[in-house]
């Protein structure tokens, strides 16, 4: 199977029907999405199709690009763009195979089930401590080349931890990805192409352009050792596209022992079915200050390091740091460069609203704990018209999370004390996770509003007293229903002590309405009742 050439992509529909196309029907209008049987899949399909456009899209300008995006090209142009490449697409064969070391072509020592493609099937320890309790063993015992494809591309892009010399991708293991896409349903190429850069911008950013030969590109055209002779590999070492073709895994594909049947996950049928592959340790050792595009980094120490997903999932806690980046006084973020370079120099040519999805593995070294995607709206937002005016929002939306994170804070001891009382060890996320749902809708509200006063006036000031007080009663309303109806006044009374729930609600309110918390939000002090002492009242603003 040919890549290029065969039909091995799953897609969706305008009218829901599914398909599988070849590459170059990726712009045919009436398709709108890919349609794997898994997220994960669907994730690689998508970084997959911009990287080969990335590679191969002969776009010089920002005018070329926005003509590209009003007019996608025809399959024939497409044909015309990838033919240079297709040497490196071949799936099968004799010869070179796509993201398949071929060293290992006559290697039958160490062979693998094909579902050990899939990132969260158990491992050989697992296998061996008959510890595989919640994922089994044997889900799947055979994969048509399509599915074996994406798996292979799946795994070599997210590559986790593996034991020892088998290499995590470029990336680290299990990478946060974010894309941009259209806000409405419009079609795959529009959402594809906004995840493409013009091709001189692309060539100066990670790696040596001048490295032109085809295996500084793609690395499955050489072999590792001549690849990285130090046994690492930099960034200066190769091409900027290798980028999004990096191989740390070696396997190589058996197929001499194929059979016929249905496949294990799409279930059609075929007569190449693949049943295991070899595999090798000490595959490419990606080292240095690779900068992939498509993800958010964070800084350690002077270096840039990608984000990967964490327990919690994901939601508008990230929205800051994922659009616009963030710095704090422990913290330092910044956005996947597709994201900052549309907000700062494509603006109008994006063509309406947008939102960022956001996906990838929880990792625990070599396990995979979870599977996380959420889109998040972005709104009007590629429309503002200065970076003074992406600041104001980057200002506002800063204060708003502080304030977000001191409530929480609250909450969470508030409720250990009226559970326990004194110092509670444990896992309370459930607390975390349930306040950020809870005002998610009203912070997207007022977001939108924040981002729609910038686009008609970019000198409005969207950080108005009204607007945070509006957002700290958001705060202090859903921190109190939480704590009386969900997580503590729910409760068995009989199992409750109701001088520690008393002491607890009062100092959740006083935390609430403290000092502390208008500091955050830089909110007027609090009136002093008349006669009083100057304690702050409980009184809502």
């Amino acid at each position: 199977m040919h890549l290029l050439e065969d039909p091995w992509m799953p897609v969706r529909r305008a009218d829901g029907s599914r398909g599988w196309i070849t590459p170059d029907h990726l712009a045919d209008p009436d398709i709108v999405a890919f349609d794997a049987d898994r997220a994960d899949f669907n994730g690689a399909l998508m970084q997959f199709a911009i990287g080969l456009l990335q590679t191969t899209a002969p776009v010089e300008s920002s005018t070329t690009w926005r003509q590209h995006l009003a007019s996608p090209p025809d399959p024939q142009a497409l044909r015309d763009w990838f033919a240079p490449v297709a040497q490196a697409f071949n799936l099968d064969g004799d010869g070179r195979r796509f993201m398949q070391d071929a060293a290992l072509a006559t290697d039958t020592s160490s062979l693998n089930p094909v579902s050990a493609l899939l990132i969260e099937s158990p491992g050989e320890n697992a296998l061996r401590n008959n510890s595989d309790h919640f994922i089994k063993r044997g889900r799947l015992d055979a994969l048509c080349p399509a599915c074996a494809a994406t798996a292979l591309f799946t795994l070599q892009t997210n590559a986790p931890a593996g034991g020892v010399g088998y290499r995590t991708g470029l990336r680290g293991g299990g990478p946060l990805t974010t894309l941009l896409l259209h806000q409405s349903p419009t079609s795959l190429w529009q959402d594809v192409w906004l995840n493409v850069v013009e091709r001189p911008r692309h060539l100066e950013r990670c790696g040596d352009s001048g490295r032109s030969s085809a295996w500084f590109r793609f690395p499955w055209l050489t072999d590792v050792v001549s690849l990285q002779p130090g046994g690492e590999l930099a960034p200066a070492q190769v091409h900027p596209d290798h980028i999004f073709w990096a191989t740390p895994r070696r396997i190589h594909l058996d197929l001499n022992n194929v059979g016929e049947g249905s496949c294990g996950l799409c279930g059609r049928t075929s007569d190449k079915l693949i049943r295991q592959f070899a595999a090798k340790n000490y595959g490419l050792n990606y080292k240095g200050p690779w900068d992939h595009p498509l993800s958010p980094y964070y800084e350690v120490k002077g270096d840039w390091l990608p984000l990967h997903p964490q327990p919690g999932g994901m939601g508008y806690r990230h929205w800051l740091a994922w659009v616009l980046g963030h710095a704090d006084a422990k913290n330092k973020y910044r956005p996947a460069r597709i994201v900052s370079h549309a907000l700062e120099w494509r603006r109008r040519q994006l063509g309406g609203a947008l939102r960022l999805w956001a996906f990838g593995y929880d990792m625990d070294n070599m396990k995979a704990r979870c599977w996380y995607e959420s889109s998040l709206p972005l709104y009007s937002l590629g429309e503002c018209e200065s970076k003074a005016a992406l600041q104001a929002v980057s200002a506002t939306v800063t204060t708003w999370l502080a304030g977000a994170q001191q409530a929480v804070f609250f909450l969470r001891n508030a409720v250990k004390d009226a559970w326990f009382g004194g110092d509670a060890r444990g896992d309370f996320s459930a607390i975390d996770a349930e306040f950020w749902q809870r005002t998610e809708a009203a912070f997207y509200g007022q977001l939108r509003q924040c981002i729609e006063t910038l686009r008609s006036d970019e000198h409005a000031d969207p950080d108005s007293l009204e607007s945070r007080q509006a957002w700290n009663h958001t705060l202090r309303t859903t921190a109190l229903a939480l704590f009386d109806n969900t997580f503590v006044g729910a409760g068995p009374i009989e199992r409750q002590k109701p001088r520690r729930v008393a002491q607890a609600h009062r100092q959740l309110m006083n935390n609430l309405n403290g000092k502390k918390m208008r500091e955050v939000l830089r909110l007027p002090a609090a009136e002093k009742p008349a006669g009083g002492r100057g304690k702050a009242t409980t009184a809502e603003v």
